[in-house]
């Protein structure tokens, strides 16, 4: 059975007596639904594609409530790319580029480039962590980050085809007791037998079955994934107080009204005059200066 005919899903497993994790992920409506308002060519969807699945696998290994926050920053070609998690497995993304994109590869569209992953929490500060791009692909560059930064062994295994996404991801917990020292090593070596065609096409205790058959896996239930954008006119409202009274007036008389869109779901809000200063009244009448 194809995923196109599955619901979106990331399916958690563990290696009994062991401190090996792993979670196994395939996108199809969500990765579409997420991108379909943006015009941005097939090699990068790809890319976005697999840094979406990536997101999501790493998202779930996380304890807290928020979301989880990829960006690729670069002064090549490819100058921008997004992904958002949320803890409740919703997505979107975005990217911008200047030029073409020359080369099949994501490496020939960067320079200069950084991985930045921040997590933002509801509840307390954030976190952010900013590493220079290390590796040949996406799952090279985040297992670096995560060694490097989180000192968490991680390894991915990522692919996409069309609107279609998947993702296998390793990770070794740190001090946690294990009967079994070697199945790090061991299943490294077996997931690493993998192929794109298994990721995007077989279920998920099919897939377990065909690379840990020897092994003792236990599979958890699988959780939905869903395209999802934050953006709302309140969040506009919020943006426009941020910018101050003397902007906004600025912007209002050169344009006669305030027109956004947002970069991930390309929903068109527009502020007209009225309403773009009456979001100041309530400060002004509390005699704040802005």
């Amino acid at each position: 059975m194809k995923n196109a005919q599955r619901p979106d899903q990331l399916h958690p497993f563990i290696f009994e007596q062991s401190a090996v994790r792993g979670n196994f992920v395939q996108l199809n409506q969500s990765l579409f639904t997420a991108l379909e308002h943006q015009s941005l060519p097939d090699a990068l969807k790809s890319v976005i594609g697999e840094f979406a699945a990536a997101s999501v696998l790493l998202t779930s290994t996380l304890k807290m409530q928020g979301k989880l926050i990829l960006q690729l920053q670069s002064k090549g070609a490819l100058q921008l790319l997004v992904v958002e998690c949320t803890s409740a497995l919703n997505i979107r993304a975005t990217a911008k580029i200047s030029g073409e994109l020359n080369g099949p590869h994501l490496i020939d569209w960067l320079a200069q480039g950084q991985l930045v992953i921040t997590l933002m929490p509801e509840t307390g500060e954030p976190y952010q962590g900013i590493v220079p791009l290390e590796g040949d692909s996406i799952a090279s560059m985040l297992e670096n980050y995560m060694l490097r930064s989180q000192q968490i062994d991680t390894r991915l295994w990522l692919t996409a085809e069309g609107n279609r996404a998947a993702g296998l991801l390793l990770q070794k917990l740190p001090q946690q007791q294990e009967s079994d020292l070697d199945c790090w090593n061991r299943v490294q070596h077996l997931a690493g037998t993998v192929t794109a065609p298994e990721l995007l096409d077989l279920e998920a205790v099919t897939l377990l079955q065909r690379l840990f058959v020897e092994e003792d896996v236990r599979l958890f239930s699988g959780r939905e994934v869903q395209a999802f954008c934050s953006c709302s006119q309140a969040n506009v409202s919020n943006m426009l107080q941020m910018l101050g009274l003397e902007e906004v007036q600025s912007i209002l008389q050169e344009q006669g009204s305030i027109e956004i869109q947002c970069d991930f779901c390309h929903k068109h809000y527009v502020v007209d005059e009225e309403e773009a200063l009456a979001l100041f009244e309530a400060d002004n009448s509390l005699g704040i200066k802005h």
